[in-house]
């Protein structure tokens, strides 16, 4: 407890600064997200207190990041516009599979999964925070222009007969469901249809046209009508704001740039009663748990989530693993990866409960905290408590933040995300990386976040096995003995150079250097092939084969196999610890190698083989 409060005043100020520069980007956050800025406020207080408290990085501060939001936008897109538009309906189900995602981190963290992190290829990093920083400033140039198209009357009643046909649906499921069967009652079936609002089937219309504007490709497809319908004020607080975010760093960079151009445009707009258009509205109190996501639990609605949910869990690690390396960096300390799994788990676990997004260990938060005199896991804690505070006291005036501020605000952070050192190295990179690169960057825009990380990994693990067996299998040389039929500039070893003709003759003896594996296995069958016809024995020689894969074991039976078809004696001189293993188990020895031709060094293989062949030649010498 004494080290917990050990760097007080330094963790007050950290907590403080973080704190306030969290705020502008939890509520943008939230807004992006789909469920409302209040979900990012959820997010932030509860994911930094519970990190911090349970982390593994004791300067590390968490909350909703843009990896995270952009993956969660994606969710509850596809969640809410698979319960016919409604929020309501849609909310417990997107809980459910924020709450999965934490629990997963939690087990990823339990079973250690945290220290192989690192070792993702960076040009699929590279590739999805660019992805990210795109996502994030198409999907924000229509509240930009502030153009939106539920709002757009001729855009809804473009609609409105697919919502007669949604509607129309629904009544047939309600009554299959009911047991009615339509082709035996059309009345009941007219009768329900008659009872439809025209405002039903605007609510349907509007629910529709969310949906078709909605991503990356509905924000592309719906930037034509955006153009001819701009409104002028809302881009004009857009532009200030992303002047003010980049401007006022220039001033000085004591005081956040993010909140000092909320709080200036903010302020203006409602000083001068401005006709924007606000955020959602903040709810005051205390956040209360939605319980909802427990009582309306069914299994069946969230099975198409689930690899969301892993995938949330995974790109949280990656996000908090990374940060923690810079935080790493800055403080000279060693971060715990799998402990700070575990709490960045528990805290979104914790946040999911209370209705807010998932979110990961934030890079910029954090080194604010770090330069204001934040080191103990205590700053991250007092960081979540200002964010309360101020939910609690100024809920109301958040609420009149205009919503083109929040998406000045988020073009910033995409643009800001984007790996520029990535991008810059890209004419001096291997094409193959850069290919990795455009395609996890392509796919994450227009198809699947989640997927174009898989498909990058997927390339990239197989390209870096194909790099490593060249490389291994040019370093690997399997080479017979100079003085044989099949002869090479390879040096006899220093035991072998007392070698007679008489058994040069019938002795075979091949060097087996490097790994044997799956790209060196050509080689190996090749010089099979090349074997003296006067040979009647070959000597393996394996002592410097410290590795044999799957495949070149397979590889070595197939030869051996051969050799004995032709009446040849294969011998083993040498082998290591993990090849003997792995021929013991594979049965080579002793089924196809009896233990007595199995030997540690070469003298006595060749003095055993001496009497086989009869040598009574022993002057000449290699």
């Amino acid at each position: 407890m004494k080290a917990f409060f050990s760097n007080f005043k330094g963790d007050v100020f950290g907590g403080l600064t973080s704190g306030i520069v969290a705020l502008p980007l939890a509520l943008a956050f939230g807004v992006s997200s789909g469920l409302g800025p209040s979900a990012g406020l959820y997010g932030a207080i509860f994911i930094s207190f519970f990190a911090a408290l349970f982390g593994g990085t004791d300067t590390q501060i968490s909350g909703p990041t843009a990896p995270m939001t952009a993956v969660s936008m994606l969710l509850v897109a596809g969640v809410i516009g698979a319960n016919d538009g409604s929020v309501e309906k849609a909310l417990p189900i997107i809980l459910i599979v924020f709450l999965m995602a934490g629990l997963m981190q939690i087990g990823l963290g339990a079973i250690g999964i945290g220290k192989y992190i690192r070792y993702i290829p960076y040009p699929v990093v590279s590739g999805f925070m660019t992805a990210i920083g795109v996502m994030i400033l198409i999907t924000q140039f229509l509240p930009a222009l502030g153009y939106y198209p539920k709002e757009d009357t001729d855009f809804v009643e473009k609609f409105k007969p697919q919502a007669e046909e949604v509607i129309l649906n629904k009544i047939l499921k309600e009554e299959a469901g009911e047991g009615i069967l339509v082709l035996e009652n059309f009345k009941e079936t007219i009768k329900r249809a008659e009872i439809i609002s025209e405002d039903e089937i605007s609510l349907e219309a509007i629910t529709l046209a969310s949906n078709e504007a909605s991503g990356v490709v509905g924000a592309i497809k719906s930037l034509p009508r955006a153009l001819s319908n701009v409104n002028y004020l809302e881009l004009i607080l857009c532009v200030v704001t992303i002047i003010l975010v980049y401007g006022f760093k220039k001033i000085t960079t004591a005081i956040p740039s993010t909140l000092v151009s909320l709080i200036i445009v903010s302020g203006v707009a409602y000083g001068f009663d401005l006709k924007y258009k606000l955020i959602e509205e903040i709810p005051t109190g205390f956040p209360v748990p939605n319980l909802s996501i427990f009582s309306e639990f069914k299994i069946e609605a969230i099975t198409p989530y689930i690899f969301t949910a892993l995938s949330l869990a995974f790109l949280g690690a990656i996000d908090s693993l990374l940060t923690s390396v810079v935080a790493d960096n800055m403080t000279k300390t060693k971060h715990k990866p799998n402990k700070e799994l575990m709490g960045q788990g528990i805290g979104n676990s914790i946040a999911a409960i209370f209705g807010g997004i998932p979110g990961a260990g934030a890079t910029i938060r954090t080194v604010v905290n770090i330069n204001a005199g934040g080191k103990t896991r205590l700053s991250g804690m007092i960081a979540a408590i200002i964010l309360l505070i101020i939910l609690l006291a100024l809920g109301p005036v958040a609420s009149k933040i205009p919503a083109a501020v929040l998406a000045g605000i988020l073009i910033t952070v995409g643009i800001g995300v984007m790996d520029y050192r990535g991008l810059k190295a890209v004419p001096h990179m291997p094409r193959i990386e850069v290919g990795i690169m455009v395609i996890v960057l392509v796919l994450s825009v227009f198809w699947n976040l989640v997927y174009a990380v898989g498909v990058g990994l997927i390339i990239a693990s197989v390209i870096f096995m194909k790099k490593m067996g060249d490389v291994t299998a040019s370093q690997s040389k399997i080479e017979s003995l100079k003085g044989t039929e099949y002869d090479n500039d390879e040096k006899p070893w220093k035991d072998e150079k007392n070698l007679t003709t008489e058994l040069k003759k019938e002795i075979f003896v091949k060097h087996l250097n490097g790994p044997v594996f799956f790209g060196a296995t050509s080689e190996l069958q090749r010089l099979a092939t090349q074997i003296p016809e006067s040979a009647s024995h070959v000597i393996l020689r394996m002592d410097r084969v410290p590795y044999m894969d799957q495949s070149g074991v397979y590889t070595l039976e197939d030869i051996i196999l051969n050799l004995e078809k032709k009446g040849v004696k294969p011998y083993i001189v040498g082998i290591q610890k993990q090849p003997l293993y792995l021929a013991k188990n594979t049965g080579i020895i002793p089924d196809l190698i009896p233990e007595e031709s199995v030997f540690e060094d070469f003298d006595p293989c060749i003095n055993y083989l001496r009497n086989l062949v009869k040598d009574t030649d022993t002057s000449d010498t290699i």
